[in-house]
């Protein structure tokens, strides 16, 4: 006779076998599948801050360099003159009503190689180096421009308008000025009236230099890096020096500097020339 509950004992081993097979973790393919879905969520956290980096890079050319240029422009067809120029006596030159004369000026041919520019003009007193010596004694580039009418950049706030602060990719704080003045026709940025941008960081500078001239090149366009000569016509470019692994203070980046910065320093920036039509 067959004992009663006999399969009892199966059923328990039975039991056992799926108690051990639940308990032995995740199969390959769901191993898979959550390293997957990781790897997207990692590579969306990057894109999306590239996409916000390069965001903030648009809005400073569309809501600062660029409201600056206009800033300008709209003083010319005001006054008839640029920036700090003479209404009775035009030299054509920023800061022209202000100019001293170091050197005859040419009584034919409009050679103004030999002239010794005028003063820059900015607002607050420029980062060291950004701007050439002869910036003493400083003009106030808001009561030039307010006197005529024009409504300035918002910039970083009331009367810091030539200002403007960005995040770089160290989320360290950085600050954009504007300046302007008049290069001699032997200066190595190129002759004629500028606007000076300082504290551009080199990812920041090239993206500029994308958008304005359609390629980042240092020495060519009508925005170029401050003290690179323009070079031989038609030749190869010359690329904006540095990158964002350089701490702030580099002047001569070299490979052993690069990427020997910590994460919370300043990176590197750089000081622009913006030529402009007038």
């Amino acid at each position: 006779m067959r004992p009663l509950f006999s399969h009892l004992p199966m059923r328990r081993k039975h039991g056992s076998a799926s108690q051990r097979a639940a308990q032995g973790g995740f199969t390959l393919v769901e191993l898979a599948v959550v390293l997957a879905v990781i790897g997207l969520i990692i590579g969306a956290v990057a894109i999306g801050k590239d996409v916000q980096r390069n965001a903030e890079y648009t809005k400073i050319k569309n809501k600062f360099i660029d409201q600056w240029e206009q800033a300008y422009n709209q003083y010319y067809q005001r006054t008839g003159v640029v920036v700090g120029d003479s209404q009775v006596a035009p030299r054509i030159m920023v800061n022209g009503s202000n100019y001293t004369a170091v050197a005859p000026l040419p009584t034919s041919g409009g050679d103004m190689t030999a002239i010794a520019p005028p003063a820059t003009i900015c607002q607050h007193a420029p980062e060291a180096g950004a701007v050439r010596a002869t910036v003493t004694p400083l003009l106030t580039l808001r009561e030039l421009i307010t006197r005529t009418g024009i409504r300035m950049p918002p910039g970083r706030a009331e009367g810091q308008e030539d200002l403007y602060v960005y995040t770089d990719t160290n989320g360290s704080p950085q600050e954009i000025q504007v300046c302007f003045q008049w290069n001699q026709p032997s200066s190595a940025e190129g002759s004629g009236n500028v606007m000076v941008i300082a504290g551009l960081t080199p990812d920041l500078a090239r993206m500029l230099d994308q958008m304005i001239d359609g390629k980042p090149d240092a020495q060519e366009g009508r925005f170029r890096m401050r003290g690179v000569d323009n070079g031989t016509a038609n030749g190869p470019g010359v690329e904006w020096k540095g990158n964002n692994t350089y701490g702030h203070g580099t002047a001569a980046p070299t490979a052993a500097a690069s990427g020997a910065t910590r994460d919370e320093d300043q990176v590197m920036t750089l000081t622009a020339i913006y030529k402009m039509n007038q």
